[in-house]
């Protein structure tokens, strides 16, 4: 008897790549599958070779599709569920798969829509996926979540990953949403495990990542006479060459010029300038990984199912499996108290308000007290420091008891508004800068965003720790992504930083804490720091 027959494994996003190979893996084994995807052509070219597969294993396994199915619609997955159940269907794996790239740029130059949409598939995708398939999950059953080592973090660091910044906060959110629902889920006996498996071999980083990434490094470095904008529309029109044929690439450089009115050799040049940085991306990736390979999709799928596994299951519930396996360095970013600071930074400087209006009244006293002119977020007045004060997780039983309501509430309230606040502030520090990177060189401004609070009393359980979690992880790794990008590419002045009010022992957060980063934030010093996340309550 095969590994996992007469179990049923339901993989989002599997009619192409690592989703497909995953289904593979677990029908080759012997489970029957459920696959689902937006588009119904490719789901079925997977069923096809998936019912080749069982008869090859004479498992006697079924297929079943669900075509138009993106994981980001309420309703669509909802249904999906629904008719499940209806059925009887019970599921022994949920493997939480579905992604996209998002908008591969700088974050000051991101559609809000785009950044959205992409928490909106990855993270709220994987929440409501997981909820709703607990209608048709007993004892035993695992959902299986796949991430990124991108997220993650050592002490002291964040990693930032340039262009990326939805795809971070979604990713860093997704880990920590492991985690608590491993500690909600318990008295179902459902478990729940993650994966980060690092770099894979995919057609998406291939023809769509690294190809954009170099793309917005010449949109912002410049090529040739080129416009940022030239470069853009150009690179719009001929990246999605890479990898066709001579015929294929002339003819439409050919197309691209006329359409643009540029020279061919102009597009010829750029285009091939694109394909020489993917392929340094590439490398230099490679290097920070032990052997220095890719894991194939294949590789991935068996992970997968190593960690489906009954035994294994009951000792990983709950981590973020394989914590690492790529060695990617980068500077401290994550800092506890400062030293207060004899010089009052604030003196003087006009502050920009904005966040949950419960908080609003006592920052623009602390900063009156500071001599500093708090401004209301309306204000016309130019200011030298935004500060977006987020408010606490409110107080609610279970993560995986919520409605789909409340949690895209929480999502605006910790994640899309942040970033909404974010991006507006970096336009009024840097007019036009969204669509000319070269206006960033030495423009100068200060973001601060005051996350969520750590829960505090005498015994906070680790369940309480893990839900507010959830969202102090999809900000820092989207703050990180966003200052390396203002500092580093851009060469701005420019920066973003986080306040994680708070401590791990359940400690009262204090205002003057708060303040007095804040202070220094606005410091000479902090201007060449790495560091960009605080946690000022922390004394360790």
């Amino acid at each position: 008897m095969l590994k996992f027959q007469n179990k049923t494994v339901l993989v989002t996003g599997s009619g192409t790549g690592i989703g497909q190979a995953i289904t593979k893996k677990f029908v080759e084994n012997g489970a029957n599958a459920i696959i689902l995807g937006r588009r119904k052509e490719p789901l079925e070219e997977t069923a096809k070779m998936l019912e080749e597969v069982i008869k090859e294993k004479q498992s006697n396994a079924t297929i079943k599709i669900f075509g138009g199915i993106d994981v980001s619609d309420e309703k669509a997955v909802t249904g999906m569920f629904d008719a499940l159940k209806s059925e009887n269907v019970n599921l022994d794996v949920v493997v939480n798969n579905a992604g996209v790239s998002g908008p591969v740029t700088c974050f000051a130059h991101a559609p809000l829509d785009d950044f959205r949409s992409t928490v909106d598939i990855h993270l709220t995708g994987t929440f409501w996926t997981s909820v709703q398939a607990l209608k048709v999950m007993k004892e035993g059953a695992k959902i299986i979540t796949i991430s990124t080592f991108f997220a993650e973090e050592r002490p002291l660091e964040q990693r930032p990953y340039r262009f990326r910044s939805p795809y971070t906060a979604s990713q860093g959110a997704k880990n920590r949403l492991v985690e608590a629902m491993s500690w909600e889920l318990l008295e179902k006996g459902v478990m729940s495990i993650g994966t980060n498996p690092g770099p894979v071999h995919s057609d998406r980083i291939y023809k769509t990542v690294y190809p954009k990434a170099a793309s917005e490094f010449l949109r912002v470095s410049g090529f040739e006479d080129l416009s940022p904008s030239e470069v853009e529309a150009a690179n719009n029109e001929i990246v999605g060459l890479l990898g066709e044929d001579d015929e294929t690439i002339k003819a439409g450089i050919k197309a691209a010029a006329e359409k643009l009115g540029k020279e061919e050799t102009t597009l010829t040049n750029l285009l091939d300038k694109v394909k020489t940085i993917a392929e340094k991306i590439q490398k230099n990736t490679s290097t920070m990984i032990p052997d220095q390979q890719f894991l194939s999709q294949e590789q991935v799928a068996t992970t997968v199912l190593t960690l489906a596994d009954d035994e294994q299951a009951k000792i990983l519930n709950g981590k973020i499996i394989p914590g690492d396996r790529v060695f990617y360095p980068v500077k401290s970013h994550i800092r506890s108290s400062v030293p207060k600071s004899e010089k009052n930074n604030l003196a003087g400087k006009h502050v920009r308000l904005s966040g949950r209006s419960s908080y609003l009244e006592s920052y623009a006293a602390m900063i009156a007290k500071e001599d500093g002119h708090a401004l209301s977020e309306e204000a016309q007045t130019e200011s030298d420091l935004s500060i977006h004060i987020t408010g606490n997780v409110p107080t609610f039983s279970k993560l995986t008891e919520l409605s789909r309501d409340e949690w895209d509430k929480l999502i605006d309230q910790f994640i899309n508004v942040p970033a909404a606040v974010t991006q507006k502030a970096i336009s009024a520090f840097v007019p036009g800068g969204s669509d000319d990177p070269r206006k960033f060189k030495d423009a100068k401004g200060r973001i601060v965003i005051v996350g969520p609070a750590l829960p505090a009393g005498k015994k906070i359980s680790g369940h309480e720790r893990a839900k507010i979690e959830v969202f102090r992880g999809a900000l820092r790794p989207f703050v990180t992504t966003v200052n390396q990008e203002l500092s580093d590419v851009l060469k701005s002045n420019v920066r973003v930083f986080l306040i994680l009010p708070g401590t791990v022992d359940g400690k009262e957060p204090n205002n003057e804490n708060i303040i007095n980063t804040i202070n220094y934030l606005m410091s000479d010093e902090s201007q060449s720091s790495s560091e960009v996340i605080f946690c000022p309550d922390e004394t360790r």
